[in-house]
């Protein structure tokens, strides 16, 4: 049997395709067919069978509790990140001494995106790490007209740790889109777990994404 895709005979987009992150929640829904499936066990001889039943119910919700505290945990490695590379930038723009709008309560609002499971957070958690995206770019453009900052030692180091953890952001942003990959998946597994799911009222989450900004600049002629 052929490939239903198949990459060597095409049609292929020579003209490429820009993807995009859909923001989009979707809630967890079962139909009449699951409900039923849900009530007959109680009546299916012998009435163990709805213990049984029951007990697999259990094991899912704490399942999804526990994958719940795990978003929170990768949530805050992001925010733990973004609050020192916040330090890291105000140490640049003070040392680069230009004129940077920092907002003052950035820092602030960084810590209080630690919290994990609201999906307001995230999207406040991407909005925050756009603008010390901006911040950045910033600051390594005056780094860059003007050479005689290269030789400030103390500004190099702060450079280098701002490098640092970028690399550590975009690693433990990997690890959270990796566990909410995993929970937009275990939400629609049927039957226990989208049964308990629906119940529940959950729905799935969005993951982290980089802005228009950002994907735009990566697009630029670099040499």
């Amino acid at each position: 049997m052929a490939n239903e895709l198949d990459e060597l005979t095409g049609p292929s987009m020579d003209a490429g395709n820009d993807v995009k992150v859909i923001a989009k929640q979707l809630p967890v829904t079962v139909g009449a067919g699951s409900k039923v499936f849900d009530v007959i066990w109680w009546f299916l001889p012998p009435v163990i069978g709805g213990v049984i039943w029951s007990i697999m119910k259990v094991k899912a919700k704490n399942y999804f509790q526990q994958l719940q505290q795990k978003l929170q945990h990768d949530a805050s490695q992001i925010d733990n990140y973004l609050e020192q590379r916040v330090q890291i930038l105000k140490n640049c723009a003070k040392l680069v001494d230009k004129a940077i709008d920092l907002d003052k309560d950035t820092f602030a609002t960084v810590a209080a995106y630690r919290g994990g499971v609201d999906p307001k957070a995230d999207a406040a958690r991407v909005e925050c790490a756009n603008k010390l995206e901006e911040i950045g770019r910033s600051i390594n453009l005056a780094f860059e007209n003007y050479p005689e900052l290269r030789a400030h030692q103390e500004l190099a180091d702060a450079m280098q740790q701002n490098s640092y953890l970028q690399r550590e952001i975009t690693a433990a942003r990997e690890v959270y889109n990796d566990t909410v990959n995993t929970w937009n998946r275990e939400i629609f597994s049927w039957p226990t777990k989208q049964i308990v799911a629906a119940k529940a009222g959950y729905t799935t989450r969005i993951p982290f994404a980089v802005d228009s900004a950002t994907k735009e600049a990566a697009r630029g002629d670099f040499f």
